[in-house]
């Protein structure tokens, strides 16, 4: 079953976490499916408390995803929540149809 949770990183006293897409049997900080943004709880000044790309967590769960609780609530919650930007893929600027 995949998962979307919090993966720890950053150093001793200064976390820092990662919003990933695992196997539920991986550990917390091992191997994901995919990075869908971050949360830095020691944000200070302009630096943005949280980043997530919706959309890629909308796909998983529509996968039958679970999401954790903390994941579901600083979603919700985190005042300075922003979506990341949609990534545009090398092919898609030659695909634009002509006017």
């Amino acid at each position: 079953m995949v998962k979307i949770r919090l993966a720890r990183a950053g150093a001793k006293k200064r976390p820092f976490y990662h919003v990933v897409a695992t196997e539920s049997r991986s550990a917390r900080d091992g191997r994901f499916i995919e990075r869908l943004g971050y949360y830095n709880p020691n944000a200070q000044g302009g630096e943005k408390k949280m980043v997530v790309d919706i959309a890629r967590i909308e796909y998983w769960k529509g996968r039958g995803a679970q999401v954790s609780e903390r994941v579901d609530y600083l979603v919700k919650h985190v005042p300075n929540s922003a979506s990341a930007a949609p990534q545009v893929k090398a092919g898609a600027a030659a695909e634009s149809p002509a006017a």
